[in-house]
């Protein structure tokens, strides 16, 4: 069984709401970002999303880009990205999802980067600019290796939901309001009704994420979801720290209330 489904029954069998953190991989820097992962497991994160840093990261607020643009002048590149999730692999078993865009794979090559998923032991791919048309080969080649392909839907999506998530598998990500990733203060979406939309095309655990800024956030919209996710706040707590150790504590003090405030306790 993949992780991402272990973990997402073994929650519905505690009534349990996934807290999924996301960390651009190599931001300070690649030793920094294994840290993070243990810390923020042993915090209470369910699933982490590793960004994979890209230039021109078009789905990304400025919190992430400027996060982005850190790891690639350390020198964060996808093979020692790779590398790190096998050292993350030999003391943890949690889910570990990429974000990724289209591009980097292409530049990587497709049937390498999916083989190399594999074996480093990424469980799931989130891929916010690929066209539905172009998916197939993806689809196919990470079916082999069995790494999931999991579906991106926005409130605009509506009646396309179903073929968006139709092949997916893991979790759908649900986009809260349209735009960028970013800090927002309030959702002008209309969160319950939009979640109500989703799971009339799908059974897929829904992960609610882009603007989810805090605790308060989180206990306020975790009655229509499965999962939240936390991106921009948590890059926030890294960049503010001044070193590596600082910004492991804070990341993983972070996640730990969020997880609080989902659990109601």
């Amino acid at each position: 069984m993949n992780r991402i489904d272990k973990k997402f029954k073994e929650l519905r069998e505690n009534n349990e709401k996934a807290m999924i953190p996301f960390v651009t991989a190599g931001d300070p820097d690649l030793r920094t970002t294994a840290e993070l992962v243990l810390a923020m497991e042993k915090a209470g994160a369910d699933i982490i999303e590793l960004g994979i840093p890209y230039s021109d990261p078009l789905a990304d607020g400025v919190v992430i880009q400027e996060s982005s643009n850190r790891a690639l002048r350390a020198g964060a590149k996808i093979s020692g990205i790779m590398d790190t999730v096998r050292q993350i692999r030999k003391s943890s078993q949690v889910p570990l999802v990429y974000l990724v865009y289209y591009n980097s794979i292409l530049r990587y090559g497709m049937e390498r980067f999916l083989r190399e998923c594999s074996e480093a032991g990424m469980d799931g791919l989130i891929i916010p600019d690929l066209p539905i048309e172009e998916r197939k080969e993806m689809l196919e080649i990470a079916g082999r290796y069995g790494v999931y392909l999991i579906p991106l839907v926005a409130p605009t999506s509506k009646d396309r939901i179903r073929k968006i998530t139709e092949e997916g598998k893991g979790f759908v990500y649900c986009v809260s309001t349209n735009g960028v990733t970013g800090i927002r203060q309030d959702i002008g979406t209309d969160i319950s009704s939009y979640m109500d939309i989703v799971s009339q095309y799908t059974g897929m655990p829904k992960a609610l994420g882009f603007g989810i800024s805090g605790p308060e956030m989180a206990r306020k919209y975790k009655d229509h979801c499965d999962a939240v996710i936390v991106g921009s706040a948590v890059i926030k707590k890294i960049a503010g720290a001044e070193n590596g150790s600082q910004a492991v504590a804070e990341a993983a003090k972070f996640v730990a209330e969020i997880k609080k405030a989902l659990t109601g306790s």
